[in-house]
């Protein structure tokens, strides 16, 4: 590619990219595959940069091979033979809407708590750490961190009703 063009493609990179991106990020639901799908696009456009001379029509352009891609990934995926298991699952696997409504849940839920209340479950369930660990960090008793996470489980359990759903709030 001579310097001329190179320079006007990264012009376009860093314009357009964050644009990209977010279509990228809508089209895959994940982060780091939208990351890949618009390096892809970007690589493939950057072969036939010299030919694309419409500014209008190269966005127009990339978000198609964007498409393109998008779409072999998934018949690459649909091609990977499924593995068969002795015993089905007791229920089917949360999908990402349903793990993003259960943080949001959850966001909000521990937002309504007391900060030490907040404090002993993240310590606990998030961090992992045993009511001795917890006890010895907060300089008090293995007996007042017991009760402690008790009341701010019950008032968790209060505020947001459903997390009572949730095998490990039940």
């Amino acid at each position: 590619m001579d310097p001329g063009c190179e320079a006007d493609f990264q012009k376009f990179v860093v314009d357009r990219s964050g644009a990209l991106f977010h279509t990228a990020y809508l089209m895959t639901g994940d982060r780091h595959a939208a990351e890949d799908l618009v390096q892809s696009a970007l690589a493939r456009t950057s072969a036939k940069w010299r030919g694309l001379r419409d500014p209008a029509a190269v966005e127009g352009y990339v978000r198609r091979v964007m498409y393109h891609e998008q779409v072999s990934w998934w018949r690459r995926r649909s091609r990977v033979a499924e593995v068969a298991t002795e015993r089905l699952p007791d229920q089917a696997g949360e999908g990402h809407a349903d793990v993003a409504d259960l943080r949001l849940v959850m966001r909000t839920a521990l937002a309504q708590l007391t900060p030490r209340q907040r404090t002993m479950l993240v310590l606990r369930y998030f961090e992992d750490l045993s009511e001795t660990e917890i006890a010895r960090m907060l300089g008090i008793g293995v007996g007042s961190v017991r009760s402690q996470i008790y009341r701010s489980l019950e008032r968790l359990r209060k505020v947001a009703p459903e997390l009572s759903t949730v095998r490990e709030f039940r």
